[in-house]
């Protein structure tokens, strides 16, 4: 056995420590790095969701759209309800000249009036350029339009009593409503199922101006809808209700 010396023995030690190959440090650097570069973009989307909880994001998205829209289009969706208030005396000289009724012509100003309806809140939304005078007079709007159609429609024999009585009914709940709860500062938005008994009401409104007496389809489409209108009428009855309650 040969017994190695002190000298020997650090040599030894020297070669261990060697090594014919760089371990190639660069690997463990550059996962270090990477690792690195991940945590900060993990901390950053954090961030943003923190902001977004607290509502900075929310403002800062909303003040981008409104910069990329143009001035002049911001005020279209306002536009647009002032145009479906200007054609409702329009479409009410139109069925006051019709026969029993039934008018293409004021059909055809009750759908642009519906369509529009539909732009004005899409375009709001969409450039969340959503406005008081939208949030007010964009529902009144429609209840005018509806409500005049329905007392046409009556009044030519041409829509039944209960549909006359519901509809004018549920306004005048909703407008009471309205002026409780406004003056306090309570706001009660719209739901999708107040949105599809207005869609369901022109359509089936709609089809009545165009069509005679003795077509029943279209009463279905206006039934329908009339029972989801009263639904929403419920709903935002009930949102009211709890609003004052807190």
């Amino acid at each position: 056995m040969h017994v190695l010396s002190t000298d020997e023995l650090g040599r030894l030690a020297l070669c261990l420590g060697e090594h014919q190959l760089t371990p190639a440090p660069e690997v463990g650097s550059s996962g270090t790095a990477a690792q690195a570069t991940l945590k900060a973009v993990a901390v950053r989307i954090h961030e943003a969701r923190q902001a977004e909880t607290l509502g900075h994001g929310r403002i800062l998205s909303t003040l981008m759209a409104t910069r990329a829209v143009p001035a002049t289009l911001q005020q279209l969706p306002n536009a647009l309800t002032i145009a479906r208030l200007a054609l409702i005396p329009v479409f009410v000289a139109l069925m006051l000249s019709a026969d029993g009724g039934h008018s293409w012509p004021a059909g055809i100003v009750f759908g642009i009036a519906g369509v529009t309806d539909q732009i004005d809140g899409f375009l709001a939304r969409r450039w969340q350029v959503e406005s008081h005078f939208g949030r007010v007079f964009d529902p009144l709007a429609d209840r005018l339009m509806i409500d005049a159609a329905v007392i046409l429609l009556f009044v030519q024999d041409h829509m039944p009593w209960a549909g006359l009585v519901v509809i004018l009914g549920r306004d005048l709940l909703l407008l009471a409503g309205y002026k409780t709860i406004a003056p306090q500062g309570y706001e009660v938005n719209v739901n999708f199922l107040g949105k599809a008994a207005t869609w369901l009401l022109y359509l089936g409104i709609g089809c009545l101006i165009v069509t005679h007496r003795s077509t029943e389809w279209p009463y279905w489409i206006f039934w329908t809808g009339l029972v989801l209108a009263v639904c929403a009428g419920v709903v935002y009855g009930f949102a009211a209700w709890r609003e004052r309650k807190r």
